[in-house]
């Protein structure tokens, strides 16, 4: 690898010249450094490990890496044997929600088999009969048996084993490398990755900048899961969107987020088999006394209660449409109210069944509704307590708690709803490419998905990603590596303002960053998660644009260059939730309503269900439905730093799903000659 030094006020930083800079160490970002390799080496390039490399703020860190449930959802085109599937079929499904481009979805059908058989090829334990067929179950939103599962660590199964290939192929992982910008030459063409090496920043010597020059750069960062006070992201999970949007780069369907129940101590996914076995859920108060069995003042028969908690294990994420006579998501609207409205704390009781009223039967699997019923017949998951139901179906999903310090076989499991996944992110071609040419975006960092998307389709689609954007690089940019003389005098003048504004940061008297993630982290959860106030979210957006630009103008502080990268990442953080709250004011303000996993409130909207109302006033909350006019569209968003709240917004129609009739030879014409990368 070709390394070299530019010398900023007196400070060597080092400089690493490369093709390809990969930012992110998660399944999508191995995926996508190990194609690279593929295919410079299939060019008969003995140096193709030497031309791309890894960078990364922490390699366990990340989704891929920390988070998982019961068993983790891998979704893909069907191998269930006895099921017929297809790329056109599935992309049908992805798109039934709206608001996503259809070549997207094709191109995540079309890629998804050869993906996933080459997790198989790497090591990931997907599961398979005696004559080798990968069989199938439904998941949410999924009208096939699509998915299949590794278990609870499907998604770290996959960082690992792809970076074990990684390895062996001898490609560099830098390792422990904050982001801190995105630098463009005169041209405007991002050249290179200004970071911070945060062993050096934590020795004291300098601030730890190092430049990685880069003919092409994939972003594969994962999405902003710390913008959020109440979130089941792992707290090294925290993305790089504000730095991006500085950069320049386009956001799509930035409102479209996922939120379902999740454990708060240890963070994790409270799907599947942890529902499907019916635990007690109740409340304390902060102190942990007065237990309430607060679930029984919104369903009036024990049936309905429990088979509203069985049913979340399938349609976990909470969803707006499944609020009203008694379904699930009524479930996530009680402990949300019980938590916010009421300072209570929600469990999940694995050693008791649920607890009824005095009016309600008490609990007997024989009651449940037939949907509930006979799949815990059929599984055979009788038992007389959730713990052993759990036991029964799901050792593992235990096992994950006892390795993380829990026992569900002796205490209960505190729950809220919690933000869990991004379904927009940075915009992107049919290639991944974003707005900035040599720019890709892949994984959660990438905004392709739609409304709703069927469970475990997210790892799918940065598979595909990877697999797209490492295939336009190779084929059309090409193997060169970046030179010297790309870094000219606007890179270089950057990198200098940046080591003195943050050399300024150090003992200076700038804000707080811990504080600043806190104010905006709490605004982010009360105003931009799964409960959406029209009325309100005005003010909650200037609210986070003048701490915006408070962080801008008055800098932040820290105590030793230790600190930076945590500042560093506090700034970029802050401008990421002012996009998002932007984005939703700016389509509540076109008619946005409910859809997806969250609810718009609405003074003039209609009535919500009649057990949510206020016990004092009996007020009824009132929300606005769906409106289906913007499912065509796609909101598309870009940093205006002289716009009165520092975005503009577009509306983009869905592109459709391609429709190609054409023969082999042609096609294989049209293959040979590159035309596939110009259509």
């Amino acid at each position: 690898m070709q390394q070299g030094t530019i010398t900023i006020d007196g400070q060597d930083v080092p400089v690493h010249y490369l093709n390809t800079v990969v930012l992110g160490a998660g399944a999508a970002g191995m995926s996508c450094v190990l194609h690279l390799w593929d295919f410079y080496t299939q060019m008969g390039l003995a140096d193709a490990a030497e031309r791309v490399a890894c960078v990364t703020t922490g390699l366990p860190l990340g989704a891929s890496r920390m988070s998982g449930s019961d068993k983790q959802t891998y979704y893909k085109m069907g191998t269930s044997p006895s099921i017929p599937d297809t790329a056109v079929d599935f992309a049908k499904t992805l798109i039934g929600g709206g608001c996503m481009h259809g070549d997207h979805a094709l191109i995540e059908g079309a890629a998804s088999l050869r993906q996933f058989y080459r997790l198989v090829d790497a090591g990931v334990p997907f599961p398979h009969d005696p004559e080798g067929a990968f069989i199938g179950y439904k998941t949410d939103h999924d009208p096939y048996e699509r998915a299949t599962s590794a278990g609870p660590k499907t998604s770290k199964f996959m960082s690992e084993c792809l970076e074990a290939r990684v390895r062996r192929a001898g490609i560099t992982i830098f390792d422990k490398h904050e982001l801190v910008e995105l630098l463009r030459n005169e041209q405007g063409r991002v050249v290179a990755l200004l970071t911070i090496d945060k062993a050096r920043a934590a020795a004291g010597n300098d601030n730890g900048l190092t430049l990685f020059a880069a003919a092409n750069v994939v972003l594969a960062t994962g999405g902003p899961g710390q913008i959020y006070q109440v979130t089941v992201y792992p707290r090294g999970q925290v993305g790089i969107h504000g730095i991006a949007y500085r950069a320049g780069l386009k956001a799509s369907n930035l409102t479209e987020s996922q939120y379902g129940l999740a454990s708060t101590s240890f963070r994790w996914n409270v799907s599947g088999t942890y529902m499907q076995v019916v635990p007690r859920i109740f409340s304390t108060a902060a102190d942990g006394s007065d237990p309430r069995e607060f679930l029984t003042e919104y369903f009036p028969t024990m049936e309905q209660m429990a088979t509203a908690i069985f049913l979340k294990g399938y349609q976990w994420p909470f969803d707006a449409q499944r609020i009203d006579q008694h379904q699930s998501s009524l479930v996530d609207m009680a402990v949300h109210t019980e938590i916010f409205t009421r300072g209570r704390r929600v469990f999940m009781d694995f050693l008791q069944n649920p607890i009824g009223s005095a009016s309600m039967k008490p609990f007997a699997i024989a009651d449940l509704h037939e949907e509930a019923r006979v799949y815990l017949e059929r599984t055979g998951a009788l038992q007389g307590l959730p713990i052993e139901r759990l036991v029964h179906m799901n050792q593992p999903a235990i096992d994950i708690y006892t390795e993380n310090g829990i026992d569900l076989h002796s205490e209960p499991l505190e729950i809220a709803v919690c933000a869990q996944h991004m379904n927009g992110g940075l915009s992107v071609d049919r290639w991944w490419q974003t707005n900035l040419p040599h720019v890709f975006a892949i994984g959660e960092t990438a905004g392709t998905h739609g409304v709703k998307r069927p469970g475990g389709s997210a790892l799918n689609a940065g598979q595909a990603g990877a697999l797209r954007s490492a295939e336009y690089i190779a084929r059309v940019h090409g193997p060169e590596v970046i030179n010297a003389d790309m870094l000219d005098t606007t890179v270089l003048a950057t990198t200098r303002d940046i080591a003195r504004r943050l050399a300024g940061w150090v003992n200076g008297d700038g804000l707080d960053p811990a504080a600043v993630m806190d104010e905006l982290c709490t605004r982010m959860s009360l105003r931009g998660a799964h409960i959406r106030d029209s009325s309100t979210i005005g003010a909650a957006l200037a609210e986070a644009v003048a701490q915006y630009r408070a962080v801008t103008a008055k800098g932040l502080r820290v105590s030793s260059t230790a600190g930076l990268a945590e500042a560093v990442q506090a700034e970029s953080q802050c401008l990421a939730h002012v996009a998002q709250l932007y984005a939703i004011a700016e389509l509540i303000g076109r008619g946005l309503g409910s859809r997806g996993s969250y609810v718009v409130l609405d003074p003039e909207g209609l009535p919500m269900a009649a057990e949510l109302a206020d016990p004092d006033s009996g007020d009824v909350p009132r929300w606005r439905p769906e409106n289906p006019d913007l499912k065509a569209t796609v909101q598309e968003v870009r940093f205006d730093p002289e716009a009165p709240e520092l975005f503009q917004a577009e509306a983009i129609p869905c592109r459709p799903m391609p429709e190609r009739d054409v023969a082999f030879e042609p096609m294989w014409t049209a293959y040979r000659a590159g035309d596939i990368f110009r259509d």
